[in-house]
């Protein structure tokens, strides 16, 4: 697994599934589209500083993706709920691993910035 695996592995293509599938109201094309945007650009900033591995780094572009969420969030009517938080908080976990951050395995690296 490689962070460009990632970019096809982001969380948004279950949320698409569950809107077209389901009727699910939380998403929207528009709520979709702005959080692809985000995990790309968090993607796009890790593989950036994989060659470096440098943690804190890594751990300010978790921060950036994470109080982005926060932001958009606020301003969509809290689309993310319980289980689009776990499936966001594990992907940028995920991501954080493989672009060389070394922490536990039960840490939640998302917890201090946020709010969904």
């Amino acid at each position: 697994m490689t962070l460009q695996n990632l970019f096809h592995e982001k969380p948004t293509k279950l949320w698409n599934e569950r809107m077209i599938e389901g009727g699910d109201e939380l998403f929207t094309e528009e709520r979709l589209l702005m959080s692809d945007q985000a995990l790309d650009t968090y993607l796009h900033q890790l593989t950036a500083l994989q060659e470096t591995k440098h943690p804190e780094h890594i751990m300010k572009a978790v921060e950036e993706v994470v109080v982005r969420f926060n932001e958009m969030n606020e301003a969509n009517d809290y689309f993310i709920e319980t289980m689009e938080r776990e499936e966001l908080a594990d992907f940028i976990d995920k991501a954080a691993r493989l672009a060389g951050l070394n922490i536990q395995e039960d840490e939640d690296i998302t917890e201090e910035w946020r709010e969904w």
